[in-house]
């Protein structure tokens, strides 16, 4: 190695492995996109190795690429402990924390929690990504996230977030138009909603595969919101977990009994982790899912378990 790299050419090597682009680099960075490939050329140089390969479809980490990964994120992270402890931020949360959340939990659950946790930190501000898919960590699409598989691979901090299950549920108005349902072989009769089945953010969301036999799609939709809005308008049955089903009466549970379990992660970088903004996000998560055991079983469910 001919010299130390400079700290900010890493910031252009960690933006530009998350992004894969220039462009996508570049926008992250606010700079033009000449700049990022003259940085990560003279980082290259200095290392005295191939840090990316270049294709058309953008750039890859190369094996030395990846060795040089986690060195540049522990160094981002003390930079970012660092600043946050100078500025006072260790005390009172400050600064902007991007939470990648399911759409509905987000939605329905989260956004309204946040009301307080912003009295409660008026320097903290929110960018909450309410998707049909699951943030993306490796690429520091979100700060910490929600999702239904956890980080296998890197440094990460992750933690089962609440065990859940999805319940079956139909509208009254389509209930009552159709075969009743007194036995789970009166099922194969009706029809479903579901997700769009070649879109799926997760393995875990083909739930009603363990229906036991293949289910007539009838509507299909890559967000629950929307499953939600079409079960509720007769359109078919639906599973969903507790806190997706509005409280209005549109739809009731469905065959008690029957369900399917999953299970929500929360994780984030580890740098991350440690930031106050960061830690007092997480805070509101656990306690939400510790101290809402209705939000994840029906109470049927928590009477047998209790």
């Amino acid at each position: 190695m001919h010299s130390l790299p400079e700290w900010t050419d890493l910031r252009f090597f960690l933006e530009l492995a998350r992004a894969g682009t220039l462009s996508g680099a570049s926008r992250r960075l606010d700079v033009e996109h000449t700049t990022v490939a003259r940085r990560i050329d003279r980082l290259e140089q200095q290392l005295g190795t191939t840090l990316f390969d270049r294709s058309r479809e953008g750039y890859e980490l190369t094996e030395m690429g990846l060795a040089l990964l986690p060195h540049a994120e522990a160094m981002e992270g003390a930079a970012l402990a660092a600043t946050e402890q100078l500025s006072g931020a260790e005390i009172a949360a400050q600064g902007v924390v991007r939470l990648g959340l399911p759409e509905v939990f987000g939605v329905r659950v989260v956004a309204p929690l946040l009301v307080k946790l912003l009295e409660a930190h008026p320097d903290l501000s929110i960018e909450m990504l309410s998707l049909a898919r699951f943030a993306n960590l490796a690429n520091r699409e979100a700060d910490l996230g929600v999702m239904l598989d956890p980080p296998s691979t890197g440094r990460y901090v992750v933690t089962r977030l609440a065990t859940f299950r999805f319940y079956l549920y139909g509208a009254p108005a389509y209930l009552a138009k159709h075969p009743p349902i007194q036995t789970h072989a009166d099922l194969e009769r009706h029809d479903f909603v579901d997700y769009v089945q070649d879109r799926l953010a997760s393995r875990e969301l083909s739930y009603l595969n363990e229906l036991g036999f293949t289910p007539r799609r009838r509507l299909c939709a890559l967000g629950m919101g929307a499953q939600v809005e079409a079960a509720s308008l007769g359109m078919g049955l639906m599973m969903a977990p507790p806190y997706a089903v509005p409280d209005d009466g549109r739809l009731v549970q469905v065959l008690p009994g029957f369900y399917a379990e999953r299970s929500f992660w929360l994780a984030a970088p580890t740098d991350l982790y440690r930031l106050r903004r960061v830690k007092v996000v997480w805070d509101l998560l656990r306690d939400v899912a510790d101290n809402n055991p209705t939000l994840w079983l029906d109470r049927g469910d928590l009477g047998r378990a209790a």
